[in-house]
């Protein structure tokens, strides 16, 4: 018998943000897998989740996820870390792999998935949903995301400030995310289009450590990755 392979969203920060399935496969898979950061320190999911265990109770399988382009190395790590879990499940174990958020909005399980069904098509792949760090926002901003026929994007910000200005002024509301690294020139564009009061910036929401940002102030900030901003037109 094999094990199940289970994508488990965790939801944005708030432990409390887990759902009932998620947390009763948490409980009866016997092994974790999680996305573990190169220096060994605990990933953003594993600190949503760690509050439900005592320490050992569970096996907790970290996986360095590579942070390159380099399309080589990024085979060779994805298949080793393929083959890790592949050990557990051919061992009959259940692996509950858990992603912020949900686990099929820009998550690593989706790979992970992917690759699973190429590579062993026999494992059986189940995914629990969760609630995104755009809901999340949503509900902690107090912004309703879309309302009657409203048009929504949900875009990963880029250096590219005409196509970020085009999907701002087609749509009703956008949440962009990735926004760390082009806050600057989304803050221009904002500028230029006189929206710079309708956005919301917020870190790692609903978490202890959430930060809601005064847009007109960000200039020059470094943000975390974990930053999105909602232009609610």
């Amino acid at each position: 018998m094999l094990g199940t392979l289970y994508g488990l969203g965790v939801g944005p920060g708030d432990p409390e943000l887990i759902t009932v399935k998620a947390f009763r496969k948490l409980k009866e898979s016997p092994v974790i897998a999680y996305p573990k950061k190169q220096k060994g320190s605990k990933s953003y999911a594993h600190r949503i989740i760690e509050v439900y265990f005592q320490p050992n109770e569970k096996e907790m399988l970290g996986l360095v996820f590579p942070m390159t382009k380099d399309p080589v190395a990024l085979e060779r790590k994805w298949t080793e870390t393929v083959a890790s879990v592949w050990e557990k499940l051919k061992e009959g174990k259940d692996v509950a792999f858990v992603t912020e958020g949900d686990p099929m909005l820009y998550s690593t399980f989706i790979h992970m998935m992917r690759l699973m069904k190429e590579k062993h098509p026999q494992v059986p792949i189940e995914v629990v949903p969760g609630i995104s760090s755009i809901n999340g926002a949503a509900s902690r901003l107090g912004i309703p995301l879309a309302d009657g026929d409203d048009h929504v994007a949900i875009v990963p910000a880029r250096d590219d400030y005409e196509t970020m200005k085009k999907v701002i002024v087609e749509n009703d509301c956008v949440i962009f995310i990735k926004v760390a690294k082009v806050i600057d020139l989304m803050l221009e564009v904002l500028r230029d289009l006189d929206l710079l009061h309708k956005a919301s910036v917020v870190t790692k929401v609903t978490s202890e450590e959430e930060i809601i940002w005064p847009a007109d102030e960000l200039e020059g900030v470094e943000l975390e990755y974990l930053t999105l901003m909602v232009v609610r037109k």
